[in-house]
């Protein structure tokens, strides 16, 4: 018996004119209505609009949210529903909203909260590191203070993130193949985010979470649950915690899934998948 589960992708995968060839679609239609009511913009203007507004993290998270959701939703009319979900960053706010930990407006006023206080973070750096020594690159961040690996994404791809200074010194220190600093304004999902953590922690707390239909692998732990007490405390901590999707996708096999559909814009988790799992089906959705 074939297994599914659906993934989601986070910034770094919005694309101008996404979500454009849902606008005809009633589902469709709804969603970006009551999206623009709960925003106060609408997100179809955002991503046909300028690339650098898109790009901005107070716009881009949302429009991803809200699009992801619509896929969902398309799916889930035509009767398919997966086995897990996982999101990467941004996407696990669609994997909660898909395993009915929540609905879609509160969803997205978590999700515009999150975009806020993540687009005034300063003072930070980012940099992707692929082709390295994994031994070398823990070594080195376990003795740098200020840094961590904030996205594991695979055994030769991370996202390192910290004090600008100490983000520089690993990456000289690690002489990775290839050095990518990426425009953001902080450093996401690292302790440097800790102020913003705090305030978001007192939105969430003040949110209802259901109990999950469907079982979610979580950034900060890859374990399968459906325990709403424990996913929320996971979403507290992703804020400052690392996204370990590297452990996520070592996880899916174990869990006997023997397929993969990324809903959402653009192939990233798609490559990444593929180039880490073997004899498991790799299927994109988007529209």
């Amino acid at each position: 018996m074939t297994k599914t589960a659906w993934v989601f992708p986070g910034q770094g995968s919005q694309a101008q004119n996404m979500g454009v060839n849902l606008q005809d679609i009633a589902i469709a239609q709804e969603k970006f209505n009551q999206a623009e009511e709960i925003l106060g913009w609408s997100v179809l203007e955002i991503c046909q609009g300028d690339e650098e507004i898109l790009s901005r993290t107070l716009y881009t998270q949302p429009c991803l949210y809200t699009i992801e959701t619509i896929l969902v939703d398309l799916l889930k009319a035509e009767g398919k529903n997966p086995d897990l979900v996982a999101g990467h960053s941004l996407g696990e706010y669609v994997a909660l909203y898909t395993a009915g930990v929540y609905d879609f407006a509160t969803g997205l006023k978590l999700v515009q909260k999150r975009g806020e206080l993540m687009d005034k973070a300063e003072g930070g750096k980012m940099v992707a590191l692929m082709k390295f020594d994994r031994q070398t690159l823990e070594t080195v961040i376990n003795a740098t203070e200020n840094v961590v690996i904030a996205n594991d994404n695979s055994d030769g791809q991370v996202v390192i993130s910290g004090e600008p200074n100490k983000v520089d010194q690993v990456v000289s220190e690690v002489k990775a193949k290839l050095a990518v600093p990426l425009k953001v304004s902080g450093a996401f999902h690292s302790p440097l985010m800790a102020m913003a953590a705090s305030e978001f922690a007192q939105v969430l707390e003040g949110i209802n979470f259901n109990t999950a239909n469907i079982p979610i692998l979580s950034n900060v732990d890859p374990m399968p649950t459906t325990e709403k007490d424990r996913i929320k405390q996971r979403l507290i901590a992703q804020m400052t915690g690392g996204v370990r999707w590297r452990e996520i996708m070592a996880q899916l096999p174990l869990e006997d899934v023997t397929e993969v559909i990324e809903i959402g814009p653009g192939k990233v988790l798609t490559g990444l998948l593929k180039r880490s799992l073997k004899n498991v089906n790799l299927i994109n959705f988007d529209y």
